[in-house]
């Protein structure tokens, strides 16, 4: 799995260098599952946190991408 995740961050990579914005943009939402609310979804899982929670664990996570390379 780890290695999936390596080829689809340099996919990516590759991908944003070569595409504008917008093509990015449509190119991930032409790939991009379709499946339930992801907006309801995230709401119920952020409903009992403030917004400095969100905000310092998006935070993190940034950190840990830059950290292992998949940003």
């Amino acid at each position: 799995m780890k290695a999936e995740a390596a080829v689809l961050n340099k996919v990516f990579r590759i991908l944003r260098r070569a595409l504008s914005i917008e093509e990015y943009v449509s190119y991930l939402r032409m790939v991009t599952p379709k499946i339930g609310d992801a907006t309801e979804e995230l709401r119920e899982i952020t409903k009992d946190l403030s917004l400095d929670e969100v905000i310092n664990g998006s935070k993190e996570i940034e950190k840990r991408d830059r950290k292992i390379g998949t940003n």
